[in-house]
């Protein structure tokens, strides 16, 4: 599949008389052309390979860590099929809650459990699809939580509060995942076309439906974090997202 000259004009249309591909989560099957395809799941590959690691390593030394990242597997994979499809883009909105995995299992195990999600509902939901596999990991598992987890640590070491903390790791994840989608999509379909002009207006489609899903994944992850920083902070240091002297008494 690959599109020349006047590519988008060929594509939105097509988009908006397909809503079938269009309301697919993630990148929709078919979207990239295989090089395109072939490249993300070249990017994807080592980082899947160190979630495999951390996950090896850290449940070796904690029989209780599996059953925790099973628990946040299913947490990202709920909260990431929720589409609100956009047409224009040939994907979907969604909330992705790799901010929360990210903060609290670290940014590799994270990755490990959003690719398991995505694979979960590119085979039984039809949401994305197995050659859009690599890109979707990257958008979703690798950018959003390595966002989250980044914010979050910046903020803590500036004395920022668990709330505001995040809040802002919750909507940076957001807002990373769909700025690579863009890039991921625009970089696909531009055949000929300047890249520049096509991502614009595939992330400007995205603002209507991302801006204000970022600010709710933001709230939610913040919620969550406090919550467990309430009732159990005795989890944060054990998962490491705190060390113990930052522990209220």
């Amino acid at each position: 599949m690959k599109f020349k000259g006047h590519g988008l004009k060929i594509l939105m249309p097509s988009l908006l008389l397909l809503p079938d591909n269009a309301q697919a989560m993630h990148i929709s099957e078919g979207i990239l052309p295989f090089n395109w395809a072939l490249f993300w799941f070249i990017v994807a590959a080592p980082f899947m390979v160190w979630g495999l690691y951390e996950l090896k390593k850290r449940s070796s030394t904690d029989i209780s860590f599996k059953p925790l990242v099973g628990l946040l597997a299913a947490v990202v994979f709920i909260i990431s099929c929720m589409p609100i499809p956009v047409p224009t883009a040939g994907t979907c909105s969604h909330p992705c809650g790799t901010g929360i995995s990210g903060i609290l299992l670290g940014p590799a195990i994270s990755i490990l459990i959003s690719a398991v999600a995505l694979l979960i509902q590119a085979l039984f939901l039809a949401h994305g699809g197995l050659t859009t596999w690599g890109a979707n990991i990257v958008a979703m598992g690798i950018m959003g939580s390595i966002a989250g987890f980044l914010t979050f640590k910046l903020l803590r070491s500036l004395k920022m509060n668990m709330a505001v903390s995040g809040f802002m790791a919750g909507l940076f994840a957001d807002w990373a995942t769909y700025l690579t989608t863009s890039v991921e999509l625009a970089s696909g379909i531009r055949g000929d076309s300047p890249f520049l002009p096509l991502f614009w207006k595939i992330l400007i489609a995205f603002i209507p439906t991302q801006l204000p899903l970022g600010i709710l994944e933001g709230a939610m992850t913040s919620g969550m974090v406090v919550l467990i920083y309430k009732k159990r902070p005795d989890l944060l240091v054990k998962m490491r997202v705190l060390k113990a002297e930052e522990v209220r008494v």
